[in-house]
């Protein structure tokens, strides 16, 4: 154990208990299996995160192994054990087996992956494979020694090779091996060391950090989606700033969301904060602590409302504008950061449904401001809701997480704003149906009043009911259909 983790083994004794009693609760099924693959003649071990999180005191759904077998010896093994097997990837050496649920307990679901080492050739974007042949030696490749550890089945021997426990026990990432070689073999490390330090509220090594400062680029090699992938990990966790923060800190942001960093060159138009950056990721916070339980409108985590919080303001400089007297304008950044929004999400591959909201919400999330220097009529409140559609809740959230003013009484005044805009359209609500706003008449109702077939005529008068129902609220059928006629009149004289 070295030196440094001296001052460790207290906290290291009472991981290794906790992780006794976890250990203990593994499911027999998956002790059994360990004892299928020893009867065969080869090893079989827990390893990576399901160990890490035993010693965390919580015992993980996912239970992935590494063995000794070759994925056809694999794959013989978990046709006997389980009820359903599966090729997971068998040119990665990875087989997946469920068990159903026996005598009351869960299903058992594992993924077994024999020995490894692989890394990036320096044109390819994708990792050779090659298959080991030593516990320790699959270890060695593995991202961060908290993750090197593993536990052999059925004996529930520990094996630690690179103290790994002590790194848990500081709180530190540190790789099994140099850290240039490490992310050297695999960039997307560098992109875990990030997301680790979120979802664990770890510190990185400082040999690993410096590691990422001196290769961030080599990040370029791999594919978007599986930055993407991490992207998503780190915002989904408990702590994003933190990881967000080694991702601008290193310079890994600038070859993944350069637009993050960027921010820190603004400065806020309020001159209330540090930088648009730090304003940007105190949006995200209050943000995460506004989502709601499984059963509220924004069930948390909500990777839209997060990535709309973090990337709301992209826009400010592209649109920065120094003014006579000294201040500093953004006019129109919700609109330009709207599109870059759009561009950045679809160059990591996010789903269009994603790319659309978050990039909508960007667009709105200063529709808000204005509210409490004048009332709103009615139409602007129906208008409110109808553009944000099924993105409201959220809106709502973006919009109460923008306001990080530090004068009290100016952060009372737009909450109390918001607090009356969302009364009034919980008032429009139960008076009309504002999720679906319709004119009063359907298409195939005015084209019978009008006596015309179907074409652009007919969307041009649903536009225009629209419009009215939109100002003034419920119409009726009658009302509605002298509108549509005087309408037409006008348009054909």
């Amino acid at each position: 154990m070295p030196a440094q983790a001296d001052d460790a083994r207290p906290a290291v004794r009472a991981l290794q208990e906790r992780a006794l009693s976890v250990l203990a609760g593994l499911p027999a099924d998956a002790l059994e299996l360990g004892r299928l693959f020893e009867a065969a003649g080869h090893e079989l071990a827990l390893v990576g995160g399901p160990v890490r999180d035993a010693f965390l005191g919580r015992l993980s759904a996912d239970l992935d192994f590494t063995t000794s077998a070759t994925p056809d010896e694999t794959e013989a093994i978990l046709a006997r054990w389980g009820d359903a097997h599966w090729d997971i990837g068998r040119e990665f050496g990875t087989i997946g087996a469920r068990r159903f649920a026996r005598a009351g307990a869960p299903d058992v679901v594992v993924e077994v992956t024999t020995y490894r080492t692989d890394a990036y050739d320096p044109s390819s974007r994708k990792p050779d494979v090659v298959f080991g042949d030593t516990l320790e030696g699959d270890l060695s490749r593995r991202d961060f020694t908290v993750n090197s550890m593993a536990v052999r089945v059925p004996s529930l021997t520990f094996v630690d090779p690179f103290d790994g426990l002590s790194d848990l026990a500081r709180g530190v990432l540190r790789t099994p091996v140099d850290p240039r070689q490490s992310f050297d073999d695999d960039p997307l490390r560098m992109m875990r060391a990030a997301r680790f330090a979120a979802q664990l509220d770890f510190a990185v090594d400082d040999d690993a950090r410096g590691a990422i400062v001196e290769m961030a680029e080599r990040i370029a090699i791999v594919s978007a989606e599986r930055v993407r992938d991490e992207l998503a990990k780190l915002l989904l966790s408990a702590n994003p700033r933190a990881g967000l923060e080694v991702l601008a800190d290193t310079g890994l942001a600038e070859h993944v969301l350069p637009e993050l960093p960027a921010l820190r060159l603004e400065i806020d138009e309020h001159h209330r904060h540090k930088d648009v950056y730090q304003h940007s990721l105190t949006v995200l916070e209050k943000a995460i602590a506004l989502e709601t339980g499984a059963d509220g409108p924004v069930p948390r985590p909500d990777l839209v409302l997060r990535l709309a919080a973090l990337l709301h303001d992209i826009g400010k400089p592209r649109t920065r504008r120094f003014e006579d007297g000294g201040g500093v304008s953004f006019h129109h950044h919700e609109v330009v950061g709207a599109k870059l929004v759009s561009k950045r999400l679809k160059e990591l591959r996010f789903d269009k449904a994603t790319v659309q909201a978050v990039s909508r919400l960007t667009e709105l999330h200063l529709r808000f401001h204005g509210y409490g220097d004048g009332e709103w009529t009615d139409s602007a409140v129906r208008r409110y809701v109808t553009d944000a559609g099924p993105l409201l809740e959220r809106l709502h959230r973006l919009t109460r997480s923008d306001c990080t003013t530090r004068n009290v009484r100016k952060a009372a005044r737009l909450s109390a704003a918001y607090d009356d805009l969302e009364e009034r359209i919980a008032r429009l609500k139960e008076q009309e149906e504002l999720d679906s706003i319709r004119p009063d008449l359907d298409g195939t109702e005015i084209m019978a009043i009008l006596g015309i077939g179907p074409g652009r005529e007919v969307g041009a008068a649903y536009k225009h009911l629209l419009a009215l129902r939109m100002d003034r609220g419920p119409l009726g059928e009658d009302a509605a259909r002298d509108e549509l006629l005087a309408w037409w009149g006008e348009r054909e004289g």
